[in-house]
């Protein structure tokens, strides 16, 4: 992603991971399992970077937080969901097709 991290395995030892969320995503996965998620120590945890247990976490909220820490990071192109425009959908009708979906 041209440099840009939102999580790193191993860190800081195999058991662990980081995840590079907001202040307010952090604080909603601590509440939802706290024994899995902590905030990184020092300046970095108080800006949303999350220490991830592995063991600990379940595979909902590890998904959630890993697209969510992607989200965060990621090219605002590549996150934005688009929906056909009116030419495409009615070029698509003339032609006895459906719509395209939305990107």
């Amino acid at each position: 992603m041209r440099g840009r991290i939102f999580a790193t395995l191993g860190y800081p030892d195999p058991a662990w991971g980081m995840l590079k969320l907001t202040p307010e995503q952090h604080n909603a996965f601590v509440d939802i399992e706290p024994t899995a998620f902590t905030p990184v120590k020092g300046a970095w945890g108080r800006g949303g970077a999350t220490s991830l247990r592995l063991a600990a976490v379940s595979n909902r909220s590890l998904r959630l937080a890993l697209a969510m820490a992607w989200r965060n990071v990621a090219p605002p192109r590549l996150t934005t969901v688009r929906s056909p425009s009116r030419q495409e959908s009615s070029n698509a009708a003339r032609k006895g097709r459906k719509p395209p979906r939305a990107k």
